[in-house]
């Protein structure tokens, strides 16, 4: 199992952000795409997914993290959530 550290997190939570600004982007711009009550789900279940494949590349379990990291997460993924609304 590779180690985290505080680098490593920190590329994967800037690439997270980037891709879910770019997925609001796309579905915003796409008329057959409906902005809908149900979009904050939708981009917190797109968070999770794509975080926990972006950790498994890395051979990486969400849970062993240390609890600073998991925290960090949590932080990063609530702020970029806001944004989205």
């Amino acid at each position: 199992m590779t180690v985290l550290t505080a680098d490593m997190l920190n590329e994967i939570l800037n690439y997270l952000d980037e891709s879910l600004l770019k997925l609001k982007k796309d579905t915003t711009n796409n008329p057959e795409f409906q902005m809908s009550g149900g979009m904050a789900d939708f981009f917190d279940a797109q968070y999770e997914t794509r975080l926990q494949n972006l950790l498994a590349a890395k051979n990486i379990d969400i849970h062993h993290l240390e609890s600073g990291m998991k925290n960090t997460i949590i932080q990063r993924k609530k702020a970029l959530l806001e944004k989205l609304r």
